[in-house]
């Protein structure tokens, strides 16, 4: 059975680069992923992150689809308490009606930020899970076949149908997308503690819905891949600093490899980048291949996507290209 593979990026801004080169970049590894047969190219909505370009999302969002010819473009994703369902449903149709059957809608109920930047987006602190399921209503309803018939329309937006996914790390968002049934995406390359039960909640609980009528879990993977192991582990570093920094709360912009991780972190930083970055698969073509068999086998997932934060842009789309073939060379070439 042929298993899609997607990309999953931040748009990282690399130490001695600027947000412009970032999104650039972007542009240039979503048109190499096209002709590599990855099927999406989805762009996360973070804040008050100097080491990430894609806060904007659907802004960004539209240059990739504009630079692009065929592959799947969406957020994974759109921080949803962040903002009106209303906004984001006329957004997100706004690209649909530029980019008609394109176009992917993931949501998450984080914020994708810090506390005090939540509250400069307006966001309400003390949102509830009643509060996000009454969110993703309300922004299918805008988004659905009767939407012109209500009151309030999102235009462009009313009739689009724009492809919802539930995004979680967490049983509540494998419980709310079974409910609903839609599409799953699990975070397991930065929280994948709970991913198999998660999994197994979401197809034990899922409600057949006319836009999916049976389980599709998508689950993300760090994947750094170069023609050598050692080169990926090497490679893989920045990675690991990014993460060391997340528990020193001292992030920046994403930092070049270096020849020694151990001499960078402390053996707790250590543990919890291991324990965040557990689903990660880093190495060769044969190694990336068989670690990428390997979760496709623990997992049955419906759809891989990989997540790869490498700091030399060439660098990232030779890994993204190893990663694709090894795909390949699993006899699962993807579905575009």
């Amino acid at each position: 059975m042929a298993i899609p593979y997607s990309i999953l990026d931040l748009s990282p801004i690399a130490e001695g680069s600027d947000a412009s080169t970032a999104l650039r970049n972007s542009l240039s590894l979503a048109q190499h992923a096209e002709s590599w047969g990855y099927q999406r190219y989805w762009m996360a909505e973070h804040h008050n992150m100097i080491g990430n370009a894609s806060s904007a999302t659907a802004v960004a969002l539209g240059f990739i689809a504009g630079g692009t010819r065929h592959i799947r473009v969406g957020s994974g994703g759109v921080m949803l308490p962040n903002h009106a369902p209303l906004v984001i449903a006329e957004q997100f149709g706004t690209l649909a009606a530029l980019y008609p059957n394109r176009i992917d809608l993931g949501i998450g109920r984080a914020p994708g930020t810090d506390q005090l930047t939540a509250r400069a987006l307006r966001r309400d602190l003390q949102e509830t899970g009643d509060g996000f399921v009454h969110d993703v209503l309300e922004l299918q309803g805008y988004l659905g076949p009767n939407a012109f018939d209500a009151p309030v329309k999102a235009i462009p937006g009313a009739g689009t149908e724009v492809p919802l996914w539930i995004l979680g790390s967490s049983l509540y968002g494998a419980q709310l997308a079974a409910h609903l049934g839609l599409p799953y995406a699990f975070a397991s390359h930065f929280a994948p503690a709970d991913l198999f039960d998660a999994l197994a909640v979401y197809r034990k609980t899922f409600k057949p819905s006319f836009h999916c009528p049976k389980p599709y879990a998508m689950v993300l993977v760090n994947v750094v891949a170069a023609p050598t192991d050692e080169e990926a582990a090497y490679l893989y570093t920045t990675v690991q600093q990014h993460f060391a920094r997340m528990r020193r709360n001292t992030r920046g912009k994403l930092p070049p490899p270096i020849a020694d991780i151990n001499q960078f972190w402390s053996e707790q930083e250590r543990y919890f980048a291991q324990q965040m970055l557990a689903c990660s698969v880093v190495g060769s073509a044969q190694t990336v291949s068989e670690g990428l068999a390997d979760l496709l086998e623990q997992t049955e997932a419906q759809e891989l996507m990989l997540a790869g934060q490498i700091f030399d842009h060439d660098a990232r789309l030779r890994s993204f290209e190893i990663a694709a073939y090894a795909m390949k060379s699993l006899g699962q070439p993807a579905l575009v």
